[in-house]
């Protein structure tokens, strides 16, 4: 994700001089040349590790227009309020700036879906938090006043040994569910799907897993900012554009 941010960034000409690292992990972001950075997380170790401040991602602690960059990766999809938490990423933006995100969305984690369904049998529980697609995503950003808005969706395909690696690696990135009152898997519910994970393996002993890794980017409103041409302004006719020449 991080590596998707800073090729966008790279194709970006204006210097930014106010960063935030909006969901900072362990401070793995490196801000564009000069520019100074402040990093938020949920997380106290998070937090503490990158030199950030700890705070909830729908509750961000900072002035508005105080940043002309704002990026998020990996934290968006786990965030409570997901249509707040952009709007005050709008609200903290200075006018023109550039906001780049990215999370894993809808379609991510099918193969994880199927076993754990196929190991609970008749009454499975809801394991994963609800997943945002790529055309909802495009749309929180319009809702949130940002303008220019592109949401696009790179697939990335992981193959595992076992389900075992697979689990690890999701507690490693904070991404195992979130969802409150969740009953804990059950030793013989967990062999189970850890059963159904390999019978789905390739010839080679690993399962496949899927990524959708959703990318976010937008701008805050600014005057200078190219605009749609005012409806019924148009001087030609679409109907005499697309009637065939003779």
């Amino acid at each position: 994700m991080l590596d998707g941010i800073a090729e966008r960034l790279a194709a970006v000409t204006r210097p930014f001089a106010d960063v935030l690292d909006f969901g900072c992990f362990d401070g793995a972001f490196d801000p564009p040349n000069g520019a100074r950075v402040a990093r938020v997380d949920a997380g106290f170790a998070f937090a503490r590790a990158s030199g950030g401040v700890q705070a909830d991602e729908d509750r961000l602690p900072f002035a508005d227009a105080s940043f002309d960059l704002v990026v998020s990766a990996g934290v968006l999809d786990q965030v409570n309020d997901l249509p707040g938490a952009l709007a005050l990423v709008r609200r903290v933006l200075r006018p023109d700036g550039l906001f780049l995100g990215a999370f894993l969305g809808a379609g991510s984690l099918s193969t994880l879906r199927a076993v754990l369904l196929e190991a609970e049998g008749d009454r499975p529980a809801a394991r994963l938090h609800p997943q945002v697609d790529v055309r909802s995503a495009g749309d929180l950003l319009v809702r949130a006043g940002l303008t220019l808005p592109v949401a696009d969706v790179e697939t990335l395909t992981v193959r595992y040994s076992g389900l075992g690696r697979l689990l690890a690696d999701l507690r490693g990135m904070a991404g195992t569910s979130l969802l409150a009152g969740t009953t804990p898997l059950r030793r013989d519910t967990l062999a189970r799907a850890a059963e159904a994970f390999a019978a789905r393996a390739d010839p080679d002993g690993r399962t496949a897993e899927r990524f959708a890794i959703v990318n976010l980017s937008a701008w805050a409103p600014a005057p200078t900012q190219p605009a749609p041409a005012r409806r019924g302004s148009a001087t030609a006719s679409l109907a005499d554009a697309l009637r065939p020449k003779r």
